[in-house]
């Protein structure tokens, strides 16, 4: 009340001017209130993007495994069945050049998982993708020295840097299966899977071959068609592959399994972890029989199914091309394959489809460029039968 107007008109005024005082207080509170569900509605729209981000799927999955998908039929069913170029418009490219199309992605990759799986030289050696015909790689031979020196005293020039250059021999490597029509007409034809392997066979064939014996004429160099010297490591010339005699024109002579473990031996002991030894069946058939002068085998089977058989505690692979037990043959090889052997490939695989030259049968003509080389000499090591 006011004190210093008591008259009923005054006392009303108070009255009154209270109850704007309560509406203005009652509209604040609802403005504030408000201004909290704004806040509150923002924080969750900012969950609900967070959560939509957290489940949508990634780019290589939904749209575009959509796409790939769509650019795979579109390949199969249209050009390898029909011979529609049209429909290849989604691939990778049209390479006039090699006379043929470059394949979508996951065929490429079915043949690449195939040979892994079936050339034992590319499953245990170095492979690169490259994107031209041509690939180098330098490879540091020496220099650099290193020393141990005071906190105050000065640095010595170091040595300088030596560096060979490797440049593996390439050729192109093909295949050319073929299909009757009424196959590719029928629509139960798995014709993606059955290319593929076709496909991964011929090469790994080929592979196999060259990777092992190749000339690198037109065609990869091979390990074994590398220069050998019975010189160590550091004496021998860069390239060069030592090799140590087995002591027998025949055979392995009267004690093999010195002649196996001096093999092992040679090799640095850097190289060694993650070595292999190659040799064909034939010549793994004679060694599962070696005996140590206690009569305990060398060989050790594989004791868990996946696990690779041993020979003196190392994985042994085998590689038909390896050639057999004979004078001056060179029948095993022992070696870290992943520093010592270079694979170096065009990444794309061309198809041309030929529905003409063999009527009427459908031929497929697939090619790649391949190159391989030795890549550091030391970390491959040849056993030579010889007296």
């Amino acid at each position: 009340m006011d004190i210093a107007n008591p008259t009923p008109a005054g006392i009303a005024a108070d009255q009154l001017n209270a109850s704007f005082d309560i509406v203005a207080r009652q509209d604040k509170a609802e403005a504030d209130i408000s201004v909290l569900r704004s806040d509150v509605d923002e924080v969750k729209n900012r969950l609900d993007k967070v959560g939509r981000a957290a489940v949508r799927p990634a780019l290589s999955g939904g749209d575009l495994a959509a796409s790939d998908a769509a650019e795979v039929k579109g390949f199969v069913d249209g050009y390898l069945r029909r011979g529609r170029e049209t429909e290849i418009k989604s691939i990778s490219g049209v390479v006039p050049a090699d006379g043929g199309y470059a394949v979508p992605r996951s065929i490429d990759a079915m043949i690449a998982r195939e040979l892994v799986e079936i050339s034992p030289i590319r499953s245990i050696a170095q492979v690169v993708q490259t994107g031209s015909a041509g690939y180098r790689k330098l490879v540091s031979t020496g220099g650099t020295a290193s020393g141990w020196v005071s906190e105050t005293a000065s640095r010595p020039e170091t040595d300088t840097p030596q560096f060979a250059e490797i440049s593996p021999p390439t050729g192109e490597l093909y295949a050319n299966p073929a299909a009757s029509q009424s196959m590719l007409d029928d629509a139960g034809f798995d014709l993606e899977s059955w290319l593929a392997s076709e496909i991964a066979m011929e090469f790994a064939r080929a592979e196999g071959a060259a990777f092992v014996n190749g000339s690198g004429f037109d065609q990869p160099e091979g390990f074994l068609n590398a220069p050998v010297s019975v010189a160590e490591d550091g004496l021998r010339a860069f390239g060069s592959l030592q090799y140590i005699g087995s002591g027998d024109d025949a055979g392995f002579g009267s004690s093999p399994e010195a002649r196996l473990i001096d093999l092992v031996h040679t090799m640095k002991s850097g190289h060694r972890q993650g070595a292999t030894f190659v040799m064909n069946s034939a010549t793994l058939a004679e060694v599962r029989k070696l005996k140590t002068t206690d009569g305990a085998f060398l060989w050790q089977p594989g004791l868990v199914e996946g696990q690779p058989d041993r020979l003196l505690g190392y994985p042994v692979v085998e590689a038909e091309d390896m050639p057999d037990i004979a004078n001056g043959a060179y029948p095993i090889a022992f070696g870290n394959f992943r520093h010592g052997y270079l694979i170096a490939e065009r990444s794309a695989t061309q198809i041309l489809r030929d529905p003409f030259t063999n009527k009427p049968f459908v031929h497929f003509y697939a090619t790649k460029r391949v190159g391989g080389q030795v890549l550091d000499s030391a970390a491959i090591k040849l056993l030579k039968i010889e007296a």
